[in-house]
């Protein structure tokens, strides 16, 4: 095998709670889900420990090399399987600076079709990479749904046995994860108790409640956010427009997220969608192999 191609699956954030902050970082209490929205990344061998990258769509050609996280994961890979290098090509169908993890995809894109092309089957030392690539790769090398606590590095894998419709409205103004928490530290907050959104949510889920689980949907960074780029808070009315079951942020913006009980209300709400941002019918999925992945994993909890 020379050349393998790779479904790098986007995320969603159904639910964002920031718990406080330890050591710099901030803890977080998330739902995440898998959807089918993916990019699609191509990898072939080299025959010695260089790599390269191509980037195609939505302006991704414009990212220098030097600071394209797919190619680093190669370069890293290389380094410590000792395995030669890959000529990589991602074509890019996730917005973004979004937050639906379209640059943890592709470096778990990498990761995958590397793996494959050298036929590392060392599932715990693809988790510790992915860890030290990024808050939430570790999650995505699994994908599907599960509640990321902590900086991220804490997974419960959830069985959640539902499909989630939803409508995805991507302003074209992306938001800067890190400057999006400075703002949110910037923010006077109120201190008080609250009930955990996210363990209602994940309650509602397994229980296949689609309307309660709706009304769960959050984002603490949704404010922030809007500082940030306005334009959030023009997606958020638009979807709100069209009455679904809940609405909410994904990540750190600027994606919103609006939950519908089907795959035609979702089809029906982007047919009569007049704004001018880009719309996508998602659904939640889990990434090929799930099932026959699942006893190869160290599920933290």
């Amino acid at each position: 095998m020379a050349t393998v191609k790779i479904k790098a699956h986007a995320k969603i954030n159904l639910t964002l709670e920031i718990q406080g902050v330890e050591g710099g970082y901030h803890m977080l209490d998330s739902l995440v889900a898998s959807v089918d929205l993916h990019d699609v990344v191509v990898l072939k061998k080299r025959k010695d420990k260089l790599s390269s990258i191509v980037m195609k769509g939505l302006g991704s050609e414009e990212i220098p090399p030097e600071k394209n996280n797919a190619l680093k994961t190669a370069e890293l890979f290389s380094r410590e399987f000792d395995v030669n290098g890959v000529d990589i090509t991602v074509y890019k169908n996730i917005p973004m600076g979004a937050g639906l993890g379209g640059s943890s995809a592709d470096v778990v894109g990498v990761l995958r079709g590397m793996a494959k092309l050298y036929k590392i089957e060392d599932e715990v030392g693809l988790e510790r990479l992915a860890e030290r690539l990024g808050s939430d790769t570790k999650y995505m090398l699994r994908g599907g749904f599960a509640r990321m606590q902590g900086r991220g590095e804490k997974l419960s894998f959830l069985d959640i046995d539902e499909t989630l419709h939803c409508l995805l409205i991507c302003p074209k103004e992306g938001v800067s994860a890190k400057v999006c928490y400075q703002k949110y530290d910037e923010l006077p907050r109120t201190l008080q108790w609250r009930e955990s959104y996210t363990q209602g949510c994940i309650e509602a889920l397994l229980k296949k409640d689609k309307n309660e689980a709706g009304r769960y949907l959050t984002n603490d960074l949704y404010v922030p956010a809007l500082h940030i780029c306005p334009e959030v808070e023009t997606a958020y009315a638009q979807a709100e427009s069209f009455s679904p079951l809940g609405t909410t942020m994904t990540g750190s913006g600027s994606c919103v997220v609006a939950l519908f009980e089907t795959k035609e209300l979702c089809e029906w709400a982007k047919s009569r969608y007049r704004g001018k941002f880009k719309t996508i019918v998602a659904k939640t999925v889990l990434p090929k192999k799930e099932k026959e992945r699942k006893s190869l994993w160290r599920i933290d909890n």
